[in-house]
């Protein structure tokens, strides 16, 4: 099969820059022809005030290029990433003009938040849910802290549910966990479009042995990852569970007087993906302090990957990933005593840590291997292109003549 997948990266490298190469590599690896086309917000200073605006509603300019390159390809489906604010959602009807299916994955809530996260002052909040129009986002400033930009965004948003991009415009979107997929409903997305496909990990890192006696958190070091909460859990246990903390971002300040104040809190910045891996294989746990509901982290895949039991907050997508008991445990959202007092029993208790991380490998095994993410990825596929119009048999026979080329 030829295929686009298309992404607009961050000025922050991310998770989701990540999964795109991981699925543009899935995808060659069985034998498609993959075309990627990207653009970055690196170039985003070469537009004014207003053409980034207009941008961000419709890139009528990259949507022609995008349309040009699937004729050429003769690509028969393009699979977004994220589109925002440079692709514009112009991009899937220039896909379909071009007479291409259209899936869309949803790393996070922009459709149904600007700001993307459903988050704010420190909340979860979810105020713009199902409206029409954004105004509470416009009027708290949610996306970059600026009321302008967020109009932009709630605008575009707009737009695009009268012009009726979001319901008829994707042929198939990606949501990453059922959760997710609730709200998206919620958010008045097409259900009967909307599948759910978790992230993945390849190569796979294998099992660790948790021996290094320490937690350790990785991630962006923000507000809404709750680094606030982890370190006001940390003062509470007063050095009985040693931790590692990988990361960078707006709160690196705090972590390192954290770390200054605490010699058994260690600041170890960004670090290479090996370096992630070997750290998440010898730890007790991760530990995920988020205060929003989070999309699918790819460092949970990777911690169970390497069996490594997760401590996370019981609410959104959190409380659907990490079972209880079983591949980590909750502790009660925005509680530092109940992230504290979590953290000391997992850490005290070696041998429910040796049943948590046998059953952490089994669930990435079971759900987030490359070969259990390519089958879901087919027949998403396989949904996107019936909706336009190609039969099922001859797609089938295509898709089974490629599996069988490239076992």
């Amino acid at each position: 099969m030829k295929i686009i997948v298309a992404h607009n990266f961050y000025q922050q490298p991310g998770g989701e820059d990540q999964v795109f190469a991981d699925e543009c590599r899935l995808l060659a690896e069985h034998g498609h022809e993959v075309t990627p086309f990207t653009v970055h917000n690196d170039d985003v200073p070469e537009y004014s005030r207003l053409g980034l605006a207009r941008a961000t509603v419709w890139n009528g300019a990259v949507a022609a290029e995008l349309g040009e390159l699937v004729r050429t390809t003769k690509s028969e489906l393009v699979h977004f990433h994220n589109t925002f604010p440079l692709l514009s959602p112009a991009v899937y009807h220039a896909a379909r003009s071009a007479g291409a299916a259209v899936v869309q994955t949803l790393h996070n809530y922009r459709l149904l938040c600007p700001g993307a996260n459903f988050f704010r002052d420190g909340r979860i909040c979810e105020d713009c849910l199902g409206k029409r129009f954004a105004w509470p986002a416009i009027q708290h400033a949610c996306y970059r802290g600026s009321r302008a930009a967020t109009a932009v965004t709630a605008t575009m948003l707009a737009a695009h549910r009268l012009k009726r991009t979001w319901t008829e415009a994707v042929d198939a979107y990606v949501a990453l966990t059922e959760f997710a997929r609730g709200k998206l409903i919620a958010g008045g997305l097409p259900e009967d479009k909307i599948a759910v496909k978790p992230n993945f990990v390849s190569p796979d890192p294998q099992a660790g042995a948790g021996r290094g006696g320490y937690a350790l958190y990785v991630g962006r070091l923000s507000a809404e990852k709750g680094i606030d909460l982890l370190l006001s859990a940390w003062r509470r246990l007063d050095g009985a569970v040693p931790l590692k903390i990988v990361g960078d971002g707006p709160l690196a300040d705090q972590v390192r007087e954290a770390a200054e104040r605490d010699p058994h809190i260690e600041r170890l910045g960004a670090q290479p993906l090996d370096k992630v891996h070997q750290l998440l294989g010898e730890a007790a746990f991760l530990v995920c302090a988020s205060a929003c509901y989070e999309g699918l982290p790819k460092t949970i895949v990777e911690a169970f990957a390497k069996g490594t039991p997760v401590v996370a907050p019981w609410h959104g997508a959190m409380a659907e990933i990490v079972e209880h008991g079983r591949t980590g445990l909750h502790f009660a959202p925005g509680d530092a005593d109940s992230l504290a007092a979590q953290a000391l029993s997992l850490f005290r208790d070696a041998p429910a840590r040796e049943r948590m991380r046998g059953a952490a490998r089994a669930e990435f095994e079971a759900k987030y291997t490359a070969a259990r993410n390519y089958a879901l990825l087919l027949e998403i596929y396989r949904a996107a292109l019936g909706r336009r119009g190609r039969g099922a048999a001859a797609l089938d026979a295509e898709l089974k003549q490629e599996e069988v080329l490239c076992s």
